[in-house]
């Protein structure tokens, strides 16, 4: 079991990119998926605390410098975020795994809910990034 849901934090992730002018609701995209998940033959659990997860993965994403506060010239109206460079390095680790292989997601959940530290994540990104490439 990881530490985090890599899919949840990826579909927050995505959201935070598309969420200019309108509000960032981490329950309701939440909601979502954990719905196509069922509808796909996957076990969430209860909605509620799925749900849950998803507010504190927000806080989370905000402490460690993964996003941050959309200024108001790029659409930001206070309830809304961009990517930081931190964050499209996480969002590019979690999509690049393959099907069938979890790759840089296990190494992250190798590293428990230390995993989104920003010196932990930043040390095992430079480590990712510097690994050769497997065809």
């Amino acid at each position: 079991m990881s530490a985090y849901n890599w899919d949840l934090i990826e579909r927050l992730l995505h959201e935070v990119q598309a969420s200019a002018g309108g509000n960032f609701a981490p329950r309701a995209i939440a909601e979502e998926l954990a719905t196509h998940l069922e509808q796909a033959g996957e076990s969430v659990g209860s909605h509620d605390h799925f749900k849950q997860c998803a507010a504190d993965y927000e806080a989370v994403l905000l402490k460690g410098g993964f996003i941050e506060p959309r200024p108001e010239e790029q659409g930001g109206n206070g309830e809304n975020y961009v990517l930081t460079e931190r964050g499209a390095q996480l969002l590019n680790l979690i999509e690049s795994a393959a099907p069938g292989s979890e790759g840089p997601r296990a190494l992250l959940d190798e590293k428990g809910m230390a995993a989104l530290v920003p010196e932990v994540f930043d040390a095992l990104a430079q480590e990712l990034a510097r690994a050769p490439s497997v065809p």
